[in-house]
Parts: C-alpha cells; structure tokens; sequence
C-alpha cells in the first residue's frame, strides 16, 4: 500500500506521518517511511539525532545505481542515461518488492528502531537541498529518485510505503500524485489550511485520486465544525493537542504505548481506510497514468535532455500488478 501524507507547509503533515509509521510498525506490518520533503524532518520526528540523521544516503545521490538497477534487461531502454522519473516498466524490468533485499534499498534505505514498543521501520530520504543546487536544480530532481521508485514497485495488501510529499501544490509538479493508494491531506482549522484542500482536491479530480482530510491542531468544536463545513465528507479524523508530540519535538522519546488514547484511535481510522483503499486498486489505471506522465514529460523536456524518444520506453502489453503471476524479475 502506497500513502501519501501532504498539506501546507506547517500543517504537521511531518508529525502525523511519522506517528502513522509508528502504528504500522508497532502493529507488526512491514514499513518503508520516505522523505521526499525539502525540508528533511522525517528523521528527527521517527527518533533519530541530528548526526544520525545528516548520515543517511541520499536517494538522490544514487539515481544512477537505482536506474541501472531498475532498468533491468528491459531492451526498450537502451541505457541507464536515458532514464527519467517517469518511466515505466516494462518486460524485463526489474521491480522493487517490500519484503525483499536488492541493491536500492541496500543503499538507499537504513532501519530505523522506534521508541519504546513500535517496532523497526525502514527509512529512505532524498536528500536535502544544499548550496550546490542553487541555482543549478530544482527539488523535483531529487524527488524523481522516489517517483521511478514507485513506478517500479509490486507492492501488496499488508505492507506499507509511507511518503512524507513536498508541501503544498508543489506535489504536482510530477505524476507522482497518482501513484498513491491513499493521500491523507493534513489541514489546520484555517483559511490558508483549506485551501491547500481545496486546490488539492481540483488538481486531483480528473485523476481519481483517493484523498482524505485529516485535521490537525483542532481546539475544539469550533475548528472541527469550521473543517467539516470546508471538507465536508473528505474529512476523516482531527488530530488535537498532544503532550506525547510536544515531548517528541523536543527530543525526549516517549514510548509510544503511552500516545493520547484519542492520537491513537485516529491512528486506527486512518490505518483502515488506507487498508480499504486496496480494493480500489486498479493495475490499468495505474500504469495508463504512468505512462501518460512519462510520455508529457517526453514531449516537453525530456526527449531534448536525453536525446531519445522516450516514448518507445513504453511497453504497451505491460501492466504493473502485483498479484499477476505474470510478473518475473530478470536475472
């Protein structure tokens, strides 16, 4: 299952994914966390100290490995070079699957030992935005290590990717919001916090994205009626005050067995609505997105960067489905 956290900067989208991966971890079920924010908060609110933290491989110094690796024996793409974030599987290609070992995960993601009772999660980062991208790069060159990652993954029902996304609109500077099962948007009881609701959810809508609100920084009655008015039926669960996440964001480790019973519930809403969200899950949809992506990027920059048509990377008798017995991996 792939899950989205995403909202406007601030909104706590940071803190309320890293308390999700929490849950899934203390629940027994298999998590990779990603941080694909340019503001790299991921680490610290999972529990690690800022060395710890700074040590962690980029994903997006490793772009080169992840596309060799990915690409496979797939012969409709001639290099490694040619590969851009959108591009899709195909024959040959090889796929990420959760509960294996492979040469990206070995270098791009690090266990992570959670406080008290809730368990080991996987962490794999982007990197964060440093002098030397100024004025050179954009984020989006960083994110696009995640995004072929995804395009590239058999996940299944009960193992999770948990994707801290970029804040605001930003999220769609790519196709890499339709590669989600579920996109929980973090919104205060503001103006500036429905908003990003509201601009989210039109961008989406031509695109079936399934996508929940989720209060966060509610006081009281009035902001959940203020959240309810603006979201209506989107809005799934309200986070409030939490002596255990001020006590978290000053670098004491709580064990998460002593969460607010209200945090925790919340936590249990949200695990069983991205649960249900996999009976949703249409493997043609998902790939005609993909390549819809790949081949708008082709026409507008791509094809000029790599001096190749990427449109023949398209494998058109591929379906990315991990229930598909069809689906082999290349020696």
């Amino acid at each position: 299952m792939k899950i989205a956290f995403v909202g406007k900067g601030g909104s706590g989208k940071t803190t309320l994914s890293s308390l999700f991966i929490r849950h899934l971890a203390a629940a027994q079920v298999p998590v990779l966390a990603v941080d694909a924010d340019i503001n790299q908060h991921l680490a610290p609110a999972l529990g690690l100290d800022d060395a710890e933290a700074a040590a962690l491989p980029a994903m997006g110094a490793r772009l080169p490995l992840i596309k060799e690796y990915l690409r496979g024996t797939n012969p409709r793409i001639a290099s490694a070079e040619s590969m851009i974030k959108t591009t899709p599987p195909g024959e040959g290609s090889r796929l990420l699957r959760l509960a294996e070992d492979n040469p990206v995960f070995d270098a791009c993601a690090r266990p992570v030992h959670l406080d008290g009772n809730a368990g080991t999660a996987r962490l794999m980062v982007t990197g964060p935005f440093t002098e030397a991208d100024l004025g050179v790069a954009c984020y989006h060159s960083k994110t696009g290590a995640v995004e072929l990652c995804l395009n590239h993954l058999a996940d299944g029902r009960d193992e999770y990717v948990v994707v801290d996304m970029t804040a605001g609109s930003d999220s769609f500077a790519s196709g890499m919001f339709t590669r989600f099962d579920m996109t929980f948007l973090v919104a205060e009881p503001t103006r500036k916090g429905v908003a990003v609701y509201r601009q989210y959810k039109e961008y989406a809508r031509d695109y079936d994205v399934a996508l929940r609100v989720v209060g966060n920084k509610v006081q009281g009655p009035d902001d959940l009626a203020f959240l309810r008015e603006a979201a209506g039926d989107d809005l799934l669960v309200a986070f409030g005050h939490s002596d255990w996440v001020r006590a978290m964001e000053k670098g004491r480790s709580p064990g998460f067995d002593t969460l607010e019973a209200t945090a925790r519930s919340a936590l249990r809403d949200l695990h069983e609505t991205a649960d249900a969200a996999y009976e949703r899950r249409d493997p043609v949809r998902y790939t005609r997105q993909m390549v819809h992506f790949h081949v708008k990027n082709a026409e507008s920059w791509g094809n000029a960067r790599t001096g190749v048509d990427l449109a023949a990377q398209v494998d058109p008798a591929f379906v990315l489905d991990e229930r598909r017995a069809a689906i082999r991996q290349p020696v």
